[in-house]
Parts: C-alpha cells; structure tokens; sequence
C-alpha cells in the first residue's frame, strides 16, 4: 500500500529558469500533499552537492526549494511514519536510509524516487521516475 500512494506523499516539480543566452538555473520545488509530515529524502548521484542537507521534514501543505547547480544528479524520495531525536538519528517505516534524518545512502524499499539528471547527454535534462534502486 505504502508503494501505491508514495507517488502523493511527495510532489516534485522541477522549473528551469533562463536567466540569459548562456546562463541558466534549475529549481526543484518539493511540495507535501498529503495531510501528515513527510521527510524527504535527497541523494546526490555525482558528488556535485546534496541538495537539503540529505533530508528534513515536511510539514503538510508546506514547500520548499532547492537550486540546483550545473550538471547535478541525484533522487528524491518520501519517507513516512519517521521518528527523530534531535540529533537527527531515528527511523522511517518507508524510505528510510540508515536511521538519519540527513542521508547519505539511498532509501530503503518500499519508495518512489524521482531521479533527476541536468545537463546531461548532448546537454540535455533527464527524469525518471523508479520502484527499485
């Protein structure tokens, strides 16, 4: 059930801006949709930064953004039913990666990514959208 409806729990939209003829920036814009608090979960793929410090928590209705730089690869994914101390350690009962608030692995199944790839192939963006890792 958690896998049918993990596709809710975490909207993400991605927004390219041009600023100029050479110059652009890409904006991710997570949004919670669900009525309870989300954490979500972000992973770099090619070391060019983590966006969110790795993860935070979401409140219902509640948004956030993240510019992306040039080039940058990685996924984001909802974590549900997730308890933290407040050193950050604690656990999700999906999408969990390691027990920590901030991750620096991927999340455990069940979870939805959506992986993001800029400027990649002849300078073009990719997306897709995965059930495994």
């Amino acid at each position: 059930m958690a896998i049918e409806h993990s596709l809710s729990l975490l909207h993400v939209s991605l927004a390219v801006f041009f600023l100029g003829p050479r110059v652009s920036a890409t904006v991710f814009t997570l949004e919670n949709n669900c009525s309870y608090t989300i954490w979500a979960g972000t992973l770099c793929g090619n070391g060019v930064g983590v966006l969110g410090d790795g993860g935070f928590a979401l409140a219902p209705g509640a948004s956030t953004q993240f510019p992306a730089p040039t080039g940058w690869s990685g996924r984001f994914w909802a974590r549900t039913s997730c308890n933290f101390d407040g050193s950050g350690n604690g656990a999700c009962v999906t999408g969990d990666c390691g027990g920590s608030l901030q991750c620096t692995g991927s999340g455990v199944l069940p979870a939805t990514l959506a992986e993001f790839t800029l400027n990649g192939w002849s300078g073009m963006d990719f997306y897709d959208v995965s059930l495994v890792d």
